[in-house]
């Protein structure tokens, strides 16, 4: 485990990120690169947070599973975020939405930088996605109504090639495939698995020792 890696990750975000190329492999068949395209010009702001934190030897991430009782994206895998409130910058909101959604405070997490933003067309937002550390594991409150379950993954389940793969996914008449990450029972795949894979891109050097000053 690489204690350094929040101090090494906030330098490698100010380096040029892989984008495209590190992400492609987890978008959707049936995309058609449009995750990679310029955001239409009605597109929403919306930010995700990628939070690492030390736990049993690995870094961990939270993601969460939303209940499906909830109007939209009922029970898929997230990242805590969602849209930027007028009068807040995307890392304000990205905070604020980790703290509504997990109960975990603002004023803890250390901003590290940003990932390249996503547009996600389906739903007509762009995506910025911030990464964030703790120093220790948190002491998460879950609000019920807009999670169900926490998935504390390690960046090494994803970074194990066993837990990558792929699913048919069929929407009306079409049917696609699609790259996922698994966890257990749970299948991680859309915006989440896309972002996921350039965290990963830029992590695993780092993880590896490849980039230690």
């Amino acid at each position: 485990m690489n204690f350094k890696l929040p101090e090494l990750l906030t330098q490698r975000l100010l380096e040029p990120l892989p984008g495209v190329q590190a992400r492609a492999r987890l978008a959707p068949s049936l995309s058609y690169g449009r995750h990679f395209g310029p955001p239409a010009h009605d597109a929403r702001n919306a930010a995700v947070m990628l939070l690492l934190y030390p736990h049993d030897g690995d870094w961990r991430l939270p993601l969460t599973v939303r209940p499906q009782t909830m109007l939209a994206h009922a029970g898929q895998i997230s990242l805590p975020g969602g849209m930027v409130e007028p009068g807040e910058s995307t890392c304000d909101a990205a905070l604020r939405e980790l703290e509504e959604e997990l109960g975990i405070p603002s004023r803890d997490v250390v901003v590290l930088g940003t990932l390249s933003p996503l547009y996600v067309f389906v739903s007509n937002y762009l995506v910025t996605p911030w990464v964030g550390s703790l120093a220790e594991r948190p002491n998460m409150r879950p609000n019920p109504h807009e999670v169900d379950e926490v998935l504390e993954i390690p960046l090494g389940h994803f970074l194990d090639p066993a837990n990558f793969g792929e699913h048919l996914f069929t929407r009306g008449e079409l049917s696609f495939t699609v790259s996922h990450f698994r966890f257990g029972e749970h299948v991680i795949w859309g915006a989440t698995s896309v972002i996921l894979s350039e965290l990963l891109a830029v992590v695993e050097p780092l993880l590896k020792g490849e980039r230690l000053p």
